[in-house]
């Protein structure tokens, strides 16, 4: 499969009144079409500033990646039109609908407006939101308010979906839904998706791949089952294990507050 995000040496660095941080030293991955990497790493690994650079959200200081073909630096445009993001807080207005939020999500791309409706019945239907469309935001579930985060990142109908934390605080009959969410994307339209999750259930049950950062750098990468054989020395070894022996720390707990960098 082609490759739809690329890296080479992707780093940051802050400058801090105490001197330089390299919050990433030199990132290297590929991401293959139609994926879903688990993009994993302990606090403070650059975890969450790699996430932000592929989102455009924070320009790297070194290094170079391609999203879906668009450079990240060149063209990051580019980039945005073809990448969906689903932060850990999301970004609902409380006061309005959930129609007027697909809606206005549709218009902001640009759709003119019976499209823009069209679009929201469309992911409405697909995400299970159906009978919620005149509900008001604030009155939905917690796993009703994270399908609809992610209903408006698929509006343009992207390439790549980066989730980040999506089902930190949900109870699990949501976690599930969510799961099955995530792989009906990928196997229905071949939605590539990066995903970054504290919680290692999770990336074992949901990923093709594994990516574990520490320090800046990739420490591993490989299938649950082959990081498993190789760092935990069996394939029944567990992926906490797994993660100890790469990174010597445990991963921080789902919802907790990040590292500065």
């Amino acid at each position: 499969m082609a490759a739809v995000i690329s890296t080479a040496g992707l780093a940051r660095t802050f400058r801090t009144k105490a001197g330089p941080v390299e919050a990433v030293r030199g990132i290297d991955l590929t991401v293959r079409e139609g994926e879903i990497l688990g993009f994993l790493g302990p606090n403070g690994a650059g975890k969450t500033t790699t996430l932000r650079m592929l989102t455009t959200l924070l320009a790297p200081t070194g290094g170079a990646a391609t999203v879906a073909g668009h450079d990240l630096v060149a063209d990051p445009a580019g980039v945005r039109r073809v990448i969906g993001y689903v932060a850990q807080s999301g970004g609902v207005d409380p006061r309005v609908t959930v129609r007027e939020e697909l809606v206005t999500q549709a218009r902001m791309y640009r759709l003119p407006k019976a499209e823009a409706a069209g679009r929201a019945g469309e992911l409405a239907a697909e995400l299970g939101l159906t009978a919620l469309l005149d509900r008001r935001t604030g009155a939905l579930s917690g796993g009703q308010r994270r399908r609809l985060d992610i209903a408006m990142a698929l509006t343009h109908r992207p390439k790549v979906l980066f989730l980040d934390e999506p089902t930190t605080g949900l109870d699990p009959g949501s976690r599930a839904d969510l799961w099955d969410l995530v792989r009906r994307l990928r196997d229905t339209h071949g939605t590539t998706v990066f995903l970054t999750t504290h919680y290692l259930d999770e990336a074992d049950a949901l990923a093709d791949r594994l990516v574990i950062v520490d320090r800046g750098t990739v420490a591993a990468e490989g299938t649950p089952g082959a990081l498993r054989l190789r760092y935990g020395g069996s394939l029944d070894a567990t992926l906490q294990d797994t993660f100890l022996a790469v990174t010597g720390r445990a991963p921080a707990p789902a919802g907790a507050a990040p590292a500065a960098v």
